[in-house]
């Protein structure tokens, strides 16, 4: 992760998956692209699935 902060992506640590829902439902309006790691992804998984309207690009790291 330190990689993405040093190219200057802003970067979220969530460390289980209630914090994981807290940091996407709180995520700006401008935000484009969400990487990611496998866990997150399942612990968003039924969030992203029923969230209508607009939301970010997701994209998950391989394990």
């Amino acid at each position: 992760m330190t990689g993405l902060a040093l190219a200057g992506a802003v970067v979220l640590v969530a460390d289980d998956a209630p914090a994981v829902r807290r940091v996407w439902h709180s995520l700006p309006d401008g935000v484009d692209l969400v990487i990611l790691t496998p866990a997150a992804a399942e612990a968003l998984e039924s969030d992203t699935a029923t969230s209508g309207g607009r939301r970010p690009l997701t994209a998950v790291m391989p394990p």
